[in-house]
């Protein structure tokens, strides 16, 4: 086997061709392996097997410096860079993330799993390699998904400026997550078509210069590419057409489906369990076709991850025109979705927690301020959703929560989350938020009748004294558990709270708790600093009554494990009764 002698990238380059097509091979069946047991990012490093071969057999990594682009297809840099193991035995499977990680290696130069951003990042390494005179190779790797995010379309327009070695290697395979959406896509198809010859070609209208290679996947033709560009005066983009998925049937005929996997039967490829339960996401997208056919102004907006919000392949076709996928580009999600509600449509945008944050001035400057209403909905927004440093959901409370006009909505449960979902697409007053619980899907079966246009008003929904719970959104289970292990530890029943709204306060019951309640404690699944539970102690400030802030300190957490970071946070109802204990 050469792939288990592959120490660092100089061993590559002491391979002939048909050792490195059966390193290839090697490499491929390491991927299926881990992959069928620990699950991650499928169809992009499949696809990308060659082309990570043919970079480290022309360039010097670590001095020739990589930038992949999401990092989706990292996992064959880190097979070549040292850290084989972790791709060849189960007890090492953990060993590495699942991204670059300059901590794993000094091969590696960025955390990155946020997609547009190898451009720009490459572009200041090649700078800084300037102004320092020296001369290493700057390689960005980009899918061609990724194009569409603004951050790589302004990385590509300022790159000519540079004027010295940037190459930039876009791998077009034809997929971003689902599909390509935008202008951009017909030109990529045109260049692929003409064998990169036609006329009309985005790269070279930006200044760069130009090399196309028809068959991505051969080791043989990508290394006569690298090796045209390597040591490059002028910044230059290698356009490499590849096939996502490549190498394994299930990922080659559903591209979709396989970006990103579970584990999975090899010999099958079905999944290794399924979930049969309710999730927010199916359920979201069934009622917006529900609304779609009652409503033509309903649109659904996602930012090229249909899934989020539950739109397969076949329900964006059952939506049609009213389904819109504007790509990697959730600025313009943002933007989008306030012009169709100020010129009387109904937009729905579906996006994931660690996606919004990149929209602050589209939500603050294009959205609020002209008090547009349309509806956000923040999905994998707890600290139950996605683990990976670079896609934490646990920040978007202080950033959305303190955006004047912006109402953000936190339900408890099933009922609550369509109940406000309702509103929100019917009312016309206020650019809406709504915060889609973490964890399993819980249903009280109960009506919902308030009046979600009735702002800041609290729902007491056991009504005690001495300690007052206001327990927000995925945590309000959590607030019943703890007031019944404090009313079994003192024969104090506390009022439990669910404060619905993550923007203001309920001022005149929070006066009310003054009378009769010595202790509030509140509880957020998100970030401390900056959240909704400081309002609370904010208000209580100038009084005698004490607040416990309940939520996550700040860090970036990586890779964790949930319970471990509630029993560190103090969030488990026997911590949080010891604390009120000792107040009481």
């Amino acid at each position: 086997m050469y792939l288990e002698k592959i120490k660092q990238p100089s061993d590559v380059r002491q391979l002939d061709m048909e050792q490195l097509k059966e390193l290839a091979a090697e490499m491929r069946a390491a991927l299926l392996k881990k992959l069928s047991v620990h699950g991650g990012h499928f169809g992009p490093n499949f696809g990308m097997v060659e082309a990570t071969i043919a970079l480290h057999y022309v360039f010097d990594s670590p001095v020739d410096k990589f930038v992949f682009d999401v990092s989706h297809q990292s996992y064959c840099h880190k097979m070549l860079t040292g850290r084989a193991d972790a791709f060849l035995y189960e007890e090492h499977y953990d060993d590495v993330s699942g991204y670059s990680c300059p901590e794993e290696s000094a091969h590696d130069f960025f955390n990155i799993g946020h997609t547009s951003t190898s451009v720009s990042l490459a572009c200041g390494l090649a700078k800084a390699r300037d102004v320092k005179g020296e001369h290493e190779n700057i390689i960005a790797v980009i899918g061609d998904g990724s194009l569409s995010g603004g951050e790589a379309l302004e990385g590509l327009d300022y790159a000519a400026e540079l004027g010295s070695n940037l190459i930039v290697v876009v791998n077009d395979n034809g997929m971003s997550i689902a599909e390509n959406h935008g202008g951009l896509y017909g030109n990529l198809k045109l260049l692929r078509e003409t064998n990169g010859t036609a006329e009309c070609n985005l790269f070279a209208a930006m200044g760069l210069d130009y090399l196309f290679v028809k068959d991505g996947n051969d080791i043989a033709q990508l290394i006569a590419a690298f090796e045209k560009v390597k040591d490059s005066e002028r910044p230059v983009v290698v356009h490499i057409c590849t096939q996502k998925g490549k190498g394994y049937a299930p990922a080659e005929r559903q591209k979709e489906n396989w970006h990103w996997c579970i584990p999975f039967d090899i010999k099958t490829g079905e999944p290794s369990f399924t979930f049969d339960g309710e999730d927010y996401g199916s359920m979201t997208a069934d009622y917006l076709l529900g609304k779609m056919k009652e409503d033509r102004r309903v649109v659904a907006i996602t930012s090229a991850t249909p899934a989020v919000f539950g739109f397969t392949e076949e329900k964006r076709k059952a939506a049609g025109a009213q389904f819109v996928d504007v790509g990697i580009a959730e600025e313009h999600a943002v933007a989008l979705a306030s012009g169709i509600a100020a010129n009387g449509g109904k937009p729905v945008y579906g996006v994931y927690s660690t996606f919004i944050q990149r929209t602050y001035d589209q939500l603050s400057q294009d959205l609020c301020i002209n008090r547009n209403p349309a509806t956000i909905i923040t999905f994998a927004a707890s600290v139950y959703g996605m683990n990976d440093v670079t896609h934490l959901g646990i920040y978007d409370i202080p950033m959305m929560g303190n955006i004047p006009n912006l109402v953000y909505l936190a339900p408890t449960t099933k009922e609550e989350y369509f109940a406000m979902l309702d509103w929100s697409i019917g009312q016309k007053d206020y650019p809406v938020a709504i915060r889609v619980p973490g964890g399993n899907v819980i249903s009280d079966g109960r009506k919902v009748t308030k009046d979600y246009g009735k702002l800041n008003q609290y729902e007491v929904t056991k009504k005690g004294s001495r300690v007052a719970i206001i327990a927000l959104g995925t945590f309000y289970a959590l607030g019943e558990k703890t007031a019944e292990a404090i009313a079994e530890q003192t024969g104090v029943q506390p009022t439990v709270i669910n404060p619905v709204y993550i923007t203001g306060i309920d001022e005149t019951l929070l006066e009310e708790l003054k009378d009769d309640h010595d202790v509030v404690i509140t509880l957020e699944d998100g970030v401390l600093d900056g959240g909704f539970g400081e309002k609370i102690a904010r208000f209580y400030g100038a009084s005698d009554m004490k607040v416990l802030n309940y939520g996550l300190k700040k860090e970036f957490l990586d890779r964790y494990d949930v319970n471990e970071v509630l029993r560190e946070n103090r969030l488990t109802a026997e911590q949080m009764t010891e604390d009120v204990l000792r107040l009481l």
